[in-house]
């Protein structure tokens, strides 16, 4: 979505951001990389439409006009808290040629607060509110290589959600817990399903993460 919001807020964010300082190897560490401030210059310069009418006028032929292209500045935010948060972890890289599993564990909580991460003008967010609450209720799981593995699945039997509904249907939330969902966790692999503690599953190689907005 283009912004044309005042420079002065344009990057701001429901929380924060500055004092996160996120550890290495989490969740919070990606989502802050992915959200980083971003300048743009030399050869990735931004086309400026008003540069462009300023210094060639709007009038002249468009076979003759010259673009004008300017430095700015670029930073990806969530604009909309969505009632159900996916998170799918790249854990792939490049290795010459080839691609390369990363196997390393990425450390993910129970409870994440995606307001350092929303710009201030969060479109279902109230007013005033700072916080933006998820509850993890899923963990899938890749065991094996770049060509072949086994997915196994982590979730949460909990009972319904009403706030979730709510905002499911209505779009809005009463929401006022700040605690995790209680549940019984469950590892599911093929037809085996056997309760696990919540240890277990944090400890866990996520590949995907999917959470359940409280608040």
């Amino acid at each position: 979505e283009v912004s044309t919001d005042d420079p002065e807020t344009a990057f701001c964010t429901l929380a924060n951001r500055e004092e996160l300082n996120p550890e290495e190897d989490s969740i919070h560490h990606c989502l802050y990389q992915f959200t980083r401030n971003e300048t743009l210059t030399e050869t990735n310069k931004l086309l400026c439409d008003v540069c462009t009418q300023r210094h060639c006028g709007p009038k002249n032929n468009i076979s003759e006009k010259k673009y004008v292209y300017t430095n700015a500045k670029k930073q990806m935010l969530i604009s909309l808290a969505p009632p159900i948060l996916t998170l799918h972890l790249k854990r792939f890289q490049q290795a010459g040629f080839n691609l390369q599993k990363v196997n390393r564990h990425i450390k993910f909580p129970e409870v994440i607060d995606l307001a350092p991460f929303c710009t201030a003008k969060c479109k279902n967010v109230a007013e005033g509110n700072t916080k933006v609450l998820y509850s993890l209720y899923g963990v899938v799981e890749h065991s094996g290589t770049m060509r072949s593995g086994h997915y196994t699945a982590y979730v949460k039997m909990r009972a319904m959600n009403n706030h979730l509904s709510d905002l499911v249907l209505r779009g809005q939330s009463q929401a006022s817990e700040i605690e995790p969902v209680k549940g019984q966790w469950f590892h599911i692999s093929d037809t085996h399903v056997q309760p696990v503690s919540v240890s277990k599953v944090l400890s866990s190689q996520a590949y995907l993460l999917f959470y359940e907005r409280l608040l």
